[in-house]
């Protein structure tokens, strides 16, 4: 054990500070890298700047990443390129693709607790829900070591007796991956883990906010014996953000893009792929309504409501956003709730009893409290919360409940994106439905009923991609995740999540008499 006990310590470019309660010996591990990968290389941006990582609980500096722009995302597409044709990664037979992505996930898995601490200190999430994070992105990696032996051609019975008909399914080329920073691990895995089964090579550009979790999978990659140049992470600040991202969408090196954050930034990148023709995958903002139905078994509502509510702080493009409780019970489901919310330990992620940390960063912060401001101006009823908890930390945002949501409000209209309960009343079930779906967004839903008639009908009517029946918790490296109208293209992780990342080839032999 390190005795740090009086002062800072600096290794490198990265600061670590003593009072932080995440264990600094673990931090101090080979995981937490200072430089970005490309071709196999732990490099420094072009020009040599940096940028600041910061732990959102209080604000301090946990490390320096390079601040890489265009010219070094260029440096990391030839890699990738060259990887996949010169170096012949597209060649390599599926059981190779297979043993490597088993070695990385069994890395993954000896270093569950130094990813976890590394993601909480850069993201402020609860040690515990980092925890399940890192369990949840290994899985993927698992999955798509067992997927890559499955990625089937067909045979098909031809119409004339002389030809054969056979169809395969070939790698794209280069994927430049585009991820968040409200999963920074399992949003890297779910991606590179189908791209790299596939036969893909990748560019990762991870958020500005969370370098250090996409460092630290890549640092293990390399531990695993992926070829250099299959695997690149390219970090950036906001400042090169945008032309990191157009290079990536207008390269005619990269064969595809898939892209997981809001639904602007989705467009911005949809359209830049298209004059190229680029595939593309997009998994955007949600707007996911919460529905109660006068049949439901409450207790199991309320527990639902707030495991899809409160993980990571509401940051999630699942989150629950509209809660519409049918009139018969929603006095006792509001009075449940609040009950449950009030007893959440709020504060720094690192402390294991902590169940809601900070908001990302300052502009989220500013996001919720107008959005809370928005709604009290017009009408709306605060029942709990409502603060900007500053004695706790600068980032801290009080868990709310605000009742009276009218239709003209942004907490009604607009993912909210915070710990923020929106209670609508509803008196039938097609009024919900009405309700539910008057938004372009169509991620997720969920509802609670025991009416077996009106399970079948609700599910069938909701236009959302995914749908949580008497279920707060639907993520799973097993199904299918994506969404409808302005929430996404194409299906990540299943059988399916493959597909973004390969190609058909049709081939007819003739003259087989």
């Amino acid at each position: 054990m390190f005795n740090l006990t009086r002062k800072s310590v600096k290794i490198g470019l990265i600061k670590f500070n003593p009072r932080n309660n995440i264990q600094i010996s673990r931090m101090l591990s080979s995981l937490v890298q200072n430089l970005g990968l490309i071709d196999g290389q732990w490099t420094k941006s072009c020009d040599d700047k940096r940028f600041d990582v910061i732990n959102p609980a209080n604000l301090k500096v946990i490390a320096q990443v390079p601040d890489m722009n265009k010219d070094d995302c260029q440096r990391a597409i030839d890699a990738a390129n060259d990887a996949f044709y010169s170096k012949e990664w597209h060649n390599t037979t599926a059981k190779d693709r297979s043993t490597l992505l088993k070695k990385w996930f069994n890395l993954l898995e000896q270093h569950k607790q130094e990813i976890a601490e590394i993601m909480t200190a850069e993201s402020g999430k609860p040690i515990g829900e980092s925890l399940g994070e890192v369990g949840y992105g290994n899985s993927f990696i698992e999955w798509f070591a067992e997927e890559a032996r499955r990625v089937y051609g067909e045979i098909v019975p031809s119409p004339v007796a002389s030809r054969q008909i056979m169809m395969t399914r070939h790698p794209i080329g280069v994927a430049g991956l585009i991820t968040p920073w409200n999963f920074p691990h399992a949003m890297i895995t779910r991606k590179a883990g189908a791209a790299l089964a596939a036969g893909c090579t990748v560019v990762i550009k991870p958020a500005e906010d969370t370098p250090l979790t996409a460092l630290a999978l890549c640092k293990l990659a390399e531990q695993a014996g992926f070829p250099r140049g299959v695997i690149n992470c390219i970090t950036s600040s906001r400042i090169h953000a945008a032309e990191i991202g157009k290079l990536l969408c207008k390269s005619p090196k990269v064969a595809g893009i898939s892209f997981t954050g809001s639904t602007q930034v989705g467009k911005l990148l949809y359209r830049q792929c298209a004059d190229g023709i680029k595939r593309i995958g997009l998994e955007l903002g949600g707007n996911a309504p919460f529905i109660v139905f006068k049949s439901a078994n409450i207790d199991h509502a309320v527990q639902g409501a707030m495991t899809s509510k409160f993980r990571n702080c509401g940051q999630t493009c699942v989150s629950a956003n509209r809660f519409l409780i049918q009139e018969e019970v929603f006095d006792e489901f509001t009075e449940k709730l609040t009950e449950q919310i009030k007893a959440l330990k709020i504060g720094d992620g690192s402390n294991a009893d902590v169940k809601i940390g900070p908001l990302i960063n300052e502009a989220q912060l500013h996001k919720v409290q107008a959005m809370v401001s928005d709604a009290t101006c017009n009408g709306a009823r605060i029942i709990h919360g409502g603060r900007h908890l500053s004695d706790i930390g600068p980032l801290f945002f009080e868990p709310t409940v605000v009742t009276d949501i009218k239709a003209n409000m942004d907490l009604y209209n607009d993912e909210v994106f915070g710990p923020v309960v929106s209670l609508i009343k509803f008196k039938t079930e097609d009024e919900a439905l009405k309700i539910a779906n008057s938004t372009q967004r169509g991620l997720a839903g969920y509802f609670y009923s025991q009416d077996i008639s009106q399970i079948f009908r609700v599910n069938k009517e909701l236009e959302v991609g995914m749908v949580g029946i008497n279920e707060g918790l639907i993520s799973t490296t097993e199904a299918a995740f994506g969404g409808i109208k302005e929430s996404g293209l194409g299906r990540e992780g299943s059988k399916h999540g493959i597909d973004d990342y390969v190609y058909i080839k049709y081939l007819c032999y003739g003259n087989l008499n």
